[in-house]
Formats: structure tokens, sequence, C-alpha cells
């Protein structure tokens, strides 16, 4: 790759693949693209529904670069209030979260929350690219009071430089094998977690005894740790928040959310605070034991609350959970630690080549 960074005049990109020379050329969407918008079938006829046509909402894409199958069909009489869009359509999400995209591996409809990107004088999988790199500009140019969303003639004003067909291919195929990657990483996180959650079922499913949470251990409160300069971390309901100069707790520990993300559950080992928005299961030797029976839990159950929906530590304190009584069972908890170690190597190594093509779509682009 060659670096361009001193070629500060020419409308080029920083990294550039060294056989190609010359400027890009500056052209809008509407010049690359036809846009396309979606709709939604009337819910109630069920005619409409359950046909033989993909039909996509903005939560099913962008994960994997390709997609095939969606959660919902509709019909042919359907479609009428929806449109129907070629294989290699670039699905790209115009409302909540604007700018996520995928391309269909086939001819599929969405609902009207997406401006969809039919390429007609640009490589399809360079376009895919080149829209990801214009996030910000779509954001920019969204309006609305209950939730932004940009228009289908916003979209086709968005400005963006083009190379020559060979070098779009060529970044294309670089940014398609990271891609091809990136998929193949959500795969084994996806099986890792079946696996998980198998086991998990397997294990607590065959325990005939049950108590109460409270009879492992009493300590069962909410936090009380204020975020302060410190160096130790103070956990909040999904992960570490800031930090506490003095830590509540030095033995292994179950947190619970107790509003916001409830449910969320986190096992810590390590000296730490905790904020008053999580529940704190404080039960020694027992605590792996009890994070993974909890992990799958639904705490819908003992869920209150209707402006702020909330769970207390006194009906944490009165969860039922299987009591483990034989070896095999213990082992079972062992295998679940490896697997959440493998797990949580594989969630690593994702993130990391996430970070790597995005620093290529900074670098391969202008």
């Amino acid at each position: 790759m060659a670096n361009n960074n001193e070629n500060k005049i020419l409308n080029v990109p920083n990294l550039r693949f060294p056989e190609f020379s010359g400027e890009w050329v500056t052209k809008s969407i509407n010049d690359l693209a036809v846009v396309i918008g979606g709709g939604t079938p009337d819910t109630t006829v069920k005619s409409y529904w359950d046909g033989e046509i993909q039909w996509f909402t903005p939560s099913e894409i962008g994960k994997n670069k390709y997609v095939d199958s969606s959660l919902r069909t509709i019909t042919e009489v359907g479609l009428n209030n929806s449109k129907l869009l070629p294989p290699n359509t670039i699905l790209l999400s115009s409302r909540a979260t604007i700018g996520e995209c995928s391309l269909s591996l086939r001819e599929c409809a969405t609902n009207q929350g997406f401006q969809c990107l039919v390429s007609k004088k640009c490589n399809v999988d360079f376009l895919y690219y080149l829209i990801q790199t214009k996030k910000k500009d779509l954001i920019r140019k969204s309006c609305g009071s209950t939730f932004l969303e940009i228009s289908a003639n916003e979209v086709r004003k968005i400005q963006v430089s083009v190379p020559s067909d060979v070098e779009q291919q060529k970044i294309a195929e670089l940014l398609s094998l990271i891609d091809e990657r990136i998929a193949t990483q959500n795969k084994i996180i996806d099986k890792l977690k079946s696996l998980i959650k198998g086991i998990d079922e397997v294990v607590f499913q065959s325990c005939s005894k049950h108590c109460k949470l409270k009879e492992f251990d009493n300590q069962i409160t909410a936090g009380r740790d204020k975020v302060e300069e410190g160096c130790f971390p103070l956990y909040g309901s999904t992960g570490v928040i800031g930090t506490t100069a003095t830590p509540s707790y030095h033995e292994p520990l179950v947190l619970v959310a107790r509003v916001g993300s409830i449910g969320c559950v986190q096992f810590v080992n390590i000296p730490c605070g905790v904020s008053d928005n999580t529940i704190v299961i404080r039960c020694g030797s027992k605590a792996k034991y009890v994070y993974y029976y909890l992990q799958n839990y639904n705490f819908e159950r003992i869920t209150s609350g209707t402006t702020q929906p909330l769970i207390t530590a006194k009906d944490v304190k009165h969860i039922d959970i299987p009591i483990i009584d034989s070896a095999n069972d213990l082992k079972a908890i062992n295998t679940l630690d490896t697997l959440n170690m493998k797990l949580e190597l594989e969630s690593n190594l994702y993130n990391t080549i996430l970070k790597q093509k995005a620093f290529l779509l900074q670098q391969m682009f202008i």
C-alpha cells in the first residue's frame, strides 16, 4: 500500500494501492445508484404475510456484509405496499441506526426504515464500503422530532469521491476478505453462545432440589459506591463506569442490573466498587454457579414499575435456584468456565478485526 498523506492538494485517499495514480472524481450518490425506499403491508391482513418474498427491518442488517433470510416474509399481494429490490441491493438503514447496511443476496423488500441503493454506475461492493464511510453525513442530513430519519432526496445528494472501475474492484476485494473473516468470527461466537446456553440448560434442568437464593447467602443488596478518582474499577449495570478510591468488595460477586438493562448479569472477582443501579450478590464459592444460572433467568417475572421498570434486592433474594449436588454437575460448571473464556477470546478477536476494517475505511476512502 502507498501512503499519500503528503499529497494534500490531490483528491486521493491517504492509503492507496501503489499501481494506481490520478485524482478520484467527485460525484453524488444519485450519479452512482438508484435510491429506493420501503414500506410495511397492513399487519392485520393475513394475505399480505408469510409469502415467498424476504422482507427486512433495520434490526436485521449490519452485522454481516450479506443477508439472505429475513425474520418475516410477505406475499406478492403484500408487495403492493413495498417495492421489490433486485439481488445485490444495498439495504441502507435510514432510521434509528442510520447508516447501517448489508447487501441482499436475493430479491427482497424492506420496511420504511430504509433508503436502499441499487448500483447503476459503480462497483456494488465498492459502493457498499463507500456508503459506510458517509455515516456522519447521513446522520447530519437527518431530521425528525420523534426519531431521526434521512429522506431519499438527501441520500441522493450526498457527495462522494470514486476512482476508476479497476481501483474500485481492487479496494472492494481487499475489504471483502476482511468481511469474510468477520462473518466467520460471527459464526464462531454464535456457536459458542449456543453451546454455552445448551449446557447451561441441561445442568440446571437436571437438578431435583431447589432453594431460595437468599439461602445461599443473605448479603444481597444494591450497590452504594459513587464515581471518584481512584485505581479500582466501579461497576454499573452493564460494566465498568468509572473508578473508586476505596473498594467495597474484595470477594467474588454476581452483579445484576437493577434498572435500565434489567437482567444483565456480570461475574466479578477483583476488588471493586458497585453503583446503586446494580444488585450485588455475595455468595462466596457459589458465585460462579449463581452467575451461570442467572444468565438465562427470566427477570421479567420479578420486574415491577411502569414509568421506570426495576427489580429489587428483595425480589432477587426470592429467586428459586437449583441446587447442584453431583460431581458431574460441578464438572459441567468448569466446562462452562472454559467455554466462556473461549468466548471472551473470540469476541476480543472479533473487535480487533472490526477496528482493522474501520481503519481501512477511514484511510482508503475520501
